[in-house]
């Protein structure tokens, strides 16, 4: 039996997107392209591989045959992505497309100053900045659409990394409550039921800890206003809509409100996520870069008034005993390095 190698490698990108026409992006061919490659690869073997039409909008099932033949064209791109790691570290040479996902506010704003410093750094690697929220990001980080992906997440109940991916966390703070600065100060939690909040979004981690925190506490709002982004908050703080839950670095900036002391568990994480790729290896080193510049101008022009916790820690992924979640498609000037 004489297998193109190559064919099996598309054969395994239908397995991964579960359709032709999803298949064809990853591959940066058209779906009949991966079409005609595919029934060349049943003529090589001699059976079908594969039931086109076999469910809804297209998707396409694998047979027994083209399940082994898939985990052979996955053992085999996982070889060629180590063989290319292994020759840019002996040969110094990272170069190609690469793209980066994060989402909007100062997500993207460290994406697209990430790709200066690849240009400075990096300029045989081709940078591209997609904006994307997380479920569509990891969907296409796990598809190779993508090759890194910033994101913010909650320590407590943590993303999970899809298969053969890797994250570094890059920023970890603690949660703060804030407060319309013309309401008495609160002591206790106690004190902020039945009272009108700014939440987020469920899946966000903002709305993650708010949920643990009002489930600890029995905090139920009297009305919940609701900013899909951690970064339209300020100017629903400063018109004194409700108490907040965000993370310490977020709640320097704002206006017209109190900071409290009433403690939050969890932290607020900023991960990147990335495939194990010379480029895409090369780019999360420089989001780190490109952060670390970004803390040291914030904290020097003082839109920042304390250190930034900007870190390359341990990521949750490798931590036992935390909760993870599958979600549909203080001090001087200064930065703190780790």
């Amino acid at each position: 039996m004489d297998i193109d190698p190559r064919r099996l490698l598309v054969l395994q990108a239908v397995a991964e997107a579960g359709t032709l026409a999803g298949a064809a992006r990853l591959l940066g061919h058209t779906p009949s392209a991966v079409s005609q490659q595919l029934n060349r690869l049943e003529r090589e073997v001699g059976t079908e591989l594969a039931e086109r039409g076999a469910g809804r909008r297209g998707q396409v099932e694998l047979t027994a045959a083209g399940l082994v033949l898939a985990r052979a064209g996955k053992a085999l791109d996982e070889t060629l992505t180590e063989a290319e790691r292994q020759l840019a570290a002996v040969t110094g040479q990272v170069q190609g497309p690469v793209t980066i996902g994060a989402g909007p506010g100062k997500m993207l704003q460290l994406a697209a100053e990430t790709v200066g410093e690849l240009a400075r750094t990096r300029p045989e690697l081709e940078p591209r900045v997609v904006e994307t929220e997380a479920g569509p990001g990891l969907a296409d980080l796990r598809l190779g659409a993508l090759d890194v992906l910033i994101l913010a997440d909650d320590r407590q109940t943590p993303l999970a990394v899809p298969p053969g991916c890797r994250a570094k966390i890059f920023l970890a703070d603690e949660y703060r409550i804030a407060v319309p600065d013309d309401w008495e100060t609160p002591a206790t939690a106690a004190e902020l039921t039945g009272r009108p909040w700014i939440t987020a979004p469920p899946d966000s981690p903002q709305g993650r800890c708010f949920a643990r925190f009002a489930a600890e506490h029995g905090v139920v709002p009297s009305v919940e206003h609701r900013a899909a982004h951690p970064f339209s908050l300020p100017g629903l703080v400063r018109n004194r809509l409700g108490a907040v839950l965000t993370a310490r670095f977020l709640s320097d900036g704002f206006q017209n409100a109190t900071v409290t002391d009433i403690p939050v568990t969890g932290q607020y994480l900023l991960r990147v996520m990335y495939r194990p790729t010379p480029a895409a290896d090369a780019a999360m080193r420089a989001v780190h870069a490109t952060m670390l510049q970004i803390g040291e101008r914030d904290v020097a022009t003082g839109e920042h008034p304390r250190d930034i916790p900007v870190l390359r820690m341990k990521d949750p992924s490798e931590e036992g005993g935390l909760e993870i979640q599958k979600i549909p498609v203080s001090g001087e000037n200064g930065l703190r390095r780790g």
